[in-house]
């Protein structure tokens, strides 16, 4: 039987957030738990959060988590963002053992495969064709790829060396709050970090979320590159979501 509930955790350098997801809608139920990302955000540290979020729901089923890191195997082979005890950690054991749970119930995958996967799943339907590259603005700069809405994981487009810089250290979203940059200013870091990485993987589409994507308006029509850009429909949610669907469809395995 196919589950219509599960539930979803977001790990963020700044916040983790979780909730209950409608898997047939793709929608939260009621609100999401945030909580600040613990400073340092250890492996227990964050541990211990995401087992006092799953309390408070009082879920006991499947629970899928998402890492800002390269996640092969249920273990983090980068730490963007969060602390680097994190690299080599098996996470899917750290947090079964956490949670009172049997390693296949939870799954772990990297933030942004998972809101890719959300977005796929329950956005544009024009995603789901050709090759289509989803980057989330936020702390960093995340990316999943799919093709013909099949996921290739742990992509890092992020980092792309961009006019000698990693891309993110001048494109996220984070630069324009920390460098005080007007949509503008911005706006032209992105296009220029999109026009390199779409002359390198030639997409059909990109998709474009974090939590910038809700003002949209202010940047994405400033984006005057070949390729069609859409603002990601799920926003900061998708996380979430994708996590939730990821750790049902794993629990059905």
């Amino acid at each position: 039987m196919t589950a219509t509930r599960g539930f979803g955790i977001d790990i963020g350098g700044s916040g983790i957030k979780g909730a209950l997801v409608d898997l047939e809608q793709g929608q939260l139920i009621g609100d999401r738990h945030r909580i600040e990302t613990p400073q340092p955000s250890t492996p227990d540290a964050v541990a211990d959060v995401v087992a006092e979020i799953v309390r408070a729901a009082e879920w006991d089923g499947p629970v899928g988590v998402t890492l800002p890191a390269v996640v092969k195997r249920g273990t983090a082979h980068t730490a963007a963002n969060i602390d680097h005890k994190w690299i080599g950690t098996d996470a899917e054991a750290l947090f079964a053992k956490r949670l009172g749970k049997s390693v296949g119930e939870v799954t772990m995958l990297n933030d942004a495969d998972a809101a890719g996967l959300a977005e796929i799943r329950f956005g544009d339907a024009a995603a789901r064709t050709g090759v289509t590259a989803l980057l989330t603005f936020g702390t960093g700069i995340g990316s999943a790829l799919f093709h013909d809405g099949k996921l290739v994981p742990n992509t890092e487009f992020g980092h792309l060396e961009v006019d000698g810089h990693d891309a993110e250290k001048r494109a996220a979203a984070s630069v324009k709050d920390n460098e005080g940059l007007s949509y503008p200013q911005w706006a032209k870091r992105v296009h220029r970090y999109l026009s390199v990485l779409e002359n390198l993987i030639w997409p059909d589409l990109f998709i474009v979320g974090g939590g910038v994507s809700k003002k949209a308006e202010k940047w994405v029509p400033l984006l005057d590159i070949r390729t069609p850009v859409a603002v990601a429909s799920l926003q900061n949610n998708a996380g979430i979501v994708g996590a939730a669907a990821a750790a049902a469809e794993g629990a059905g395995h």
